[in-house]
């Protein structure tokens, strides 16, 4: 699954965003969508299809991995950097391409920028597999970052919320954050970087150092995740739910797990009640990473949607 092609593609903006396909050149075209925002694709991700059957498309989201200009401090220019500048660049990259439909796979945020493209652009998707489900509503943003999941991590919620005291909201303590991450004290942007990461990883069961090792990436990330929460990921509440029935005649496999803090399963499983073509697949699992049981499950569901 090494690739056999890869580039930067001009999307405007002044923004190149890196893409590679992997797998067979004549099989079922896929696109992976990785979570963060900000993360990045990796080659793990690959692992989710067989090479024999798809031709797999990745590609980093703007600002971050190979994908330039990359966010890193706190000088970078994000006005053209939200969700649906993302979802017209899945079009450019799949005209790019010459593909004329593809079967859309993400994780957390990835799932959420899945489900915008695949409403905005129905008749370009084939299937969806999604795990950890996150449609961005206010509800889902006060459990993880207004002090809902603080009730199982007390201490790491404590170290956590501190720039923020007495904050009643997920808009309070991402606005801290944010104004932390822009202090001219580059001490201080550094230390409101490793708290943002030292939650993550509290809530997603990790060591901070295993899952932020590189501190250019953990800045990336925790950059454009403030940036896009604190502007709701450009969605109305309740977006992606409401508009659920554009999705009708497009099959889909959610994949949750039953352990996952930071996603809870209660929002993959709103959807597929929403989405009849879907099915939802629970597992004893936390939230999506490259092994484990969502990982197996992902790649049944593409083995089973290859056709």
């Amino acid at each position: 699954m090494e690739p056999y092609a890869h580039g930067l593609l001009d999307v405007g903006d002044g923004h190149r965003v890196y893409w590679e396909e992997c797998g067979n050149p004549a099989g079922r075209p896929a696109v992976v969508l990785h979570g963060g925002p900000g993360a990045g694709c990796t080659a793990a991700h690959r692992e989710l299809f067989d090479p024999a059957l798809y031709r797999v498309v990745l590609l980093d989201q703007r600002g971050c991995g190979r994908s330039t200009p990359r966010v890193l401090d706190h000088h970078a220019d994000l006005s053209a950097n939200h969700t649906w500048a993302l979802v017209e660049d899945l079009e450019r990259l799949r005209v790019d391409r010459g593909i004329e439909r593809w079967l859309v796979l993400g994780g957390s945020w990835g799932s959420t920028l899945g489900l915008a493209y695949a409403q905005a652009h129905p008749d370009r998707v084939t299937a969806m597999v999604l795990a950890s489900v996150a449609l961005l509503r206010r509800g889902e943003d006060d459990w993880l970052y207004g002090g809902g999941a603080a009730r199982f991590f007390p201490e790491a919620w404590a170290q956590f919320s501190a720039p923020a005291p007495g904050a009643m909201s997920a808009a309070d303590v991402i606005g801290a954050y944010h104004r932390l991450l822009r202090d001219p004290d580059r001490a201080v942007r550094d230390g409101a970087v490793a708290a943002w990461c030292a939650w993550e990883a509290a809530t997603l069961g990790r060591d901070p150092a295993d899952t932020f090792p590189d501190p250019r990436f953990a800045a990336t990330f925790v950059r454009l995740t403030v940036h896009y929460f604190r502007h709701g990921g450009w969605l109305t509440d309740d977006q992606l739910l409401r508009d659920a029935g554009r999705l009708r005649g497009i099959p889909g496999v959610l994949v949750a797990g039953r352990a996952d803090v930071q996603t809870p399963v209660g929002t993959a499983w709103e959807l597929a009640r929403a989405w009849p073509d879907a099915r939802l697949v629970v597992v004893d699992a936390g939230h999506a990473s490259p092994g484990g049981a969502v990982a197996a499950e992902l790649r049944r569901a593409t083995d089973a949607l290859a056709g």
